[in-house]
């Protein structure tokens, strides 16, 4: 064990070969620290699924080593997945005032909020968790308050960036602390662990600024109400759309659960600034004229239950989209939802409505770094070893490749899987062993009760249907005293394809009959039989494979 406890052991639970679900775990001798714990979005072949988080069973095996939960900043994929982590592994959480805000109102919604103790941690301060201290280094990205951490560990620093970009003219607070990065970088930095969402983007991300300007020249010319959607956590694109309304002397709603909740939050804790009188309730825009009235609100995705997907498919209760109305979609599609956002953009322009979307005008800025910028922070940071994290197995790619370019060695480069576990010693870095991880599904209440059969099974009825076979047979006997019985689900309807419902009777019959010389009691086998005679029936006759389920009544 002494051996052991000379080496730093970095272990990403999710975030890396994904956007989303970010989570790793650095751990010396007997401390553990966990940065981030966030959930993904569930993919199209996931049926039925809400969420995705990351499956923390080793950190469950070794609670008792973890010190605390160091967040950069309060994004879904940073902080969705804690209040279903933390009820398994409750530990002290530290983050800046805003993350920590919308955190509180993710665990008041779960309950769980007098359980759970949390510490706001200024940009600039450290926390001593057990063997480590944790530096939370002023940073800029898509939300306010976020941050980059400089983790000081026994054998070095580590530098991870969180989620950034260079953004020199923010919309609030100063500039990203490149200054203390550079510092670092002079003392010694043992590795680095980077935001790679946009490396294969070359130049710069645009500053938050120009998208002020662009709504400001929006707002000018416009003539009737304007909508405006983006993401609800972009609290700087939020008061951006306030400023510009205000100058133009407009009042504004907000519509959707998450915005109204992030709007109230922000605004309490003094990120978002709005003067009094400005912001009026949804139910009373109808006594506002057009041209006085902006509508903020949720559904930049597409997403089928969104505010703004309601409204394009006339089933919203207050807003209804009408001829003229402006409506702005502040926001990128993130990879993925593109179908999404496009039908929803077709159904707006159906309504009359005028749609401006990122492809038409400067209304959407980036959170993450581009290629300058992320060379910038490698030549400050000047790490002995490099971790590429945040981002699909291309990006990480690419930015290994940048890395290089830049001079670095490929043997101090890795990229990683998840679960895989990278010891570093002071001088050498290498993959040594795996530990469980991967994916834990969320549907209603249930967390990870469904699994990959469960998903198997949801995708074979969704694409073949289902046939329920239902037959009574005397105990004694063994002679069929009532059915066959044949119910079609999503396979054929029954009234239309009576021949072929027949048929399978007769079908199921014949098989029965090949069971007389087996164990008159054997079900199993009746069932398996009747199971695969059917199915080689049916695809010979339909070439589709509905899901068969004979049951069997005995009397």
């Amino acid at each position: 064990m002494s051996k052991n406890k000379k080496k730093l052991r970095v272990i990403p639970l999710g975030g890396l070969q994904e956007i989303g679900k970010n989570i790793t775990v650095f751990e010396y001798g007997d401390d553990i620290i966990i940065v981030d714990c966030g959930l993904a979005f569930p993919e199209d072949e996931m049926l039925g699924i809400d969420m995705v988080i990351p499956d923390v069973s080793y950190l469950v095996k070794n609670k008792e080593k973890v010190r605390g939960i160091v967040l950069t900043h309060g994004h879904e994929d940073h902080i969705g997945a804690l209040p279903y982590v933390l009820k398994e592994i409750n530990v002290p959480i530290y983050g800046t005032k805003l993350t920590l805000g919308l955190l509180r109102n993710k665990l008041e919604e779960h309950g769980m909020l007098s359980e759970v103790s949390m510490e706001i941690v200024k940009q600039g301060q450290i926390v001593d968790l057990g063997l480590f201290k944790v530096e939370f280094i002023r940073s800029s990205h898509s939300i306010a308050d976020s941050v980059a951490l400089a983790i000081h560990t026994p054998i070095g620093v580590v530098v991870h960036t969180g989620d950034f970009k260079i953004d020199y003219t923010p919309i609030e607070g100063e500039p990203m602390d490149l200054a203390r990065l550079a510092e670092l970088g002079k003392k010694g930095v043992l590795m680095l662990m980077c935001d790679s969402t946009n490396v294969e983007r070359e130049g710069y991300t645009m500053s938050e600024r120009t998208v002020g300007d662009t709504f400001e020249e929006i707002f000018m010319n416009a003539k009737n109400r304007i909508l405006v959607a983006t993401f609800a956590s972009n609290v700087h694109r939020v008061q951006q759309v306030i400023n510009a309304a205000v100058k133009f002397g407009r009042k504004i709603s907000i519509c959707g659960r998450s915005m109204i909740n992030v709007v109230n939050v922000a605004i309490e804790l003094g990120y978002m600034h709005v003067p009094e009188g400005v912001i009026v309730d949804i139910d009373q825009i109808d006594k506002i004229a057009p041209d006085k009235l902006v509508i903020i609100t949720t559904g930049s995705q597409g997403e089928p239950m969104s505010a703004l997907s309601r409204m394009a498919a006339s089933e919203h209760k207050k807003v209804e989209i009408v001829p003229g109305d402006l409506v702005i979609i502040s926001a990128t599609p993130i990879p993925g939802n593109e179908k999404f956002v496009s039908r929803v953009i077709n159904e707006l322009f159906k309504k009359g409505a005028d749609v401006i979307y990122e492809a038409l005008a400067d209304i959407h800025v980036s959170g993450h770094a581009c290629q300058e910028e992320l060379k910038l922070i490698h030549s400050l940071v000047k790490p002995k070893f490099f971790m590429p994290v945040h981002g699909e197995h291309r990006h990480l790619k690419q930015h290994a490749n940048l890395a290089r370019k830049l001079g670095m060695s490929s043997e101090n480069i890795f990229v990683m899987d998840i679960g895989k576990v990278l010891e570093i010693s002071g001088e050498t870095a290498k993959i040594n062993g795996s530990v469980t991880s991967g994916k834990v599904l969320v549907d209603g209440l249930g967390v990870g009760d469904v699994g990959n059969i469960v998903l198997r099974d949801r995708r074979h009825l969704s694409q073949d249907g289902l046939i329920v076979v239902v037959l009574t047979i005397e105990g004694e006997s063994g002679c069929v005293v009532a059915g066959p019985d044949i119910i079609s689900r999503g396979f054929v309807y029954v009234r239309e394809s009576e021949d072929l419902m027949e048929q399978v009777r007769e079908v199921t019959k014949t098989a029965l009959t090949k069971c007389e010389e087996k164990k008159k009691n054997d079900w199993a086998s009746k069932k398996n039989v009747i199971k695969d005679t059917l199915r080689d029936y049916l695809y010979e006759k339909t070439k589709r494979k509905p899901m068969i389920l004979p049951i069997i009544m005995e009397i």
